[in-house]
């Protein structure tokens, strides 16, 4: 499965108003320089100290904006 892995702050802000929200984001454990990661499903998984943890999911053209918030490509 391919993944594009950003910071926490990347991730909020290329969330928009439809999806999960920066404050249900911060709820499940998110801060601005977490380690996160998303599929290519749309899953959102947090990176803790021993395993990774799902959060969440983005839904909609999220893809360009994973890339464009990141600045990296699926791996």
């Amino acid at each position: 499965m391919k993944f594009i892995e950003m910071s926490g702050r990347a991730l909020m802000s290329m969330v928009e108003p439809d999806e999960i929200t920066p404050e249900q984001l911060r709820k499940a454990g998110l801060t601005d320089t977490c380690l996160v990661r998303v599929n290519q499903q749309g899953d959102i998984e947090v990176r803790r100290h021993a395993h990774w943890d799902l959060i969440g999911g983005l839904i909609g053209n999220f893809q360009p904006r994973a890339e464009n918030a990141s600045g990296r490509t699926w791996a």
